[in-house]
């Protein structure tokens, strides 16, 4: 291959002052300088790429932050929520304690009010027992007296004697409720029983008018009023006696003559005879 033809170029008539002359740059300098050139392209490229990659990491950051925020609210969510839920229970808890106070003391109140109540009626049977108690102890004297003894009267010169509690023989209707009464002495006493093996005090009466044909009430309240009253010193057999008032009485037996009568008189007795003055009735009423 021709090489090119380089024109010639005049030179100036200073370019043989060395001073004034530019130097030439060899090609080595020219490709050292390249050189540099690229290696500081290339740095810059590798920096240039590692800061690329270095700028990337924030965005790999920045991409991970909503899920961390996400777990924190999560976090913060559960814990609202199991706070919500203790705040809740322990709201409950004090409500099962106010309530159970309140109710504590509504029953100590009504506990308060059934004693009181109860206490009243104990004082008021003791009352009524004490009544009953004076009642027939007054009456001891005269009985024993009257339903007991004897009086004597001087006729002719003779003496006679007679009871005050009427006729001591029964007849008729009141010789069999006697007869009836009498044969169940020894007989246990059980509250409700009406024979034949067991009374209580107005079931031996009931069941032994009934002998007889007459139909008495079952209680002693109700049979201290089922005929006339009488007085204590004009008995006769077959008389009901009544302890306590009309009306409400407490206990009941039957007169069967001579100043005795047959009665259930209570669990440790059972139907027994015994005279008035053992314990003197308050009054008694006549159903024949």
């Amino acid at each position: 291959m021709k090489e090119p033809l380089v024109p010639v170029v005049p030179m100036s008539h200073t370019a043989h002052i060395r001073s004034h002359r530019k130097p030439r740059r060899s090609a080595s300098t020219l490709a050292m300088r390249a050189g540099v050139a690229g290696g500081v392209l290339g740095t810059l490229a590798v920096a240039g790429a590692s800061g690329s990659a270095n700028a990337a990491e924030p965005v790999t950051q920045t991409l991970e932050l909503p899920t961390l925020t996400a777990d924190l609210a999560v976090q913060s969510a559960d814990a609202t929520q199991q706070a919500a839920a203790n705040y809740q229970l322990q709201a409950e808890r004090d409500a099962a304690a106010a309530k159970a106070a309140k109710q504590a003391k509504a029953d100590l109140a009504d506990a308060k009010k059934k004693a009181a109540e109860a206490k009243k009626k104990a004082e008021e049977a003791a009352r009524k027992e004490a009544a009953a108690r004076a009642t027939r102890s007054a009456q001891r004297t005269t009985l024993s007296t009257t339903a007991g003894g004897d009086t004597s009267t001087s006729t002719g010169g003779s003496t006679s004697t007679s009871t005050s509690t009427g006729g001591s023989t029964a007849t008729g209707s009141a010789a069999a409720i006697v007869s009836f009464v009498k044969a169940q002495v020894g007989k246990a006493y059980v509250s409700g029983a009406t024979g034949p093996s067991a009374y209580d005090c107005s079931g031996l009466v009931q069941t032994a008018f009934k002998q007889v044909g007459i139909s008495l009430p079952r209680v002693s309240q109700d049979q201290s009023t089922a005929g006339t009253q009488v007085s204590l010193s004009n008995l006769q057999p077959g008389d009901i006696l009544y302890w306590g008032s009309a009306g409400s009485a407490y206990h009941v037996a039957v007169y069967v003559g001579d100043g005795m009568f047959v009665g259930a008189q209570n669990p440790s007795s059972g139907v027994q005879e015994k005279p008035l003055s053992y314990d003197p009735p308050t009054g008694a009423v006549r159903v024949l």
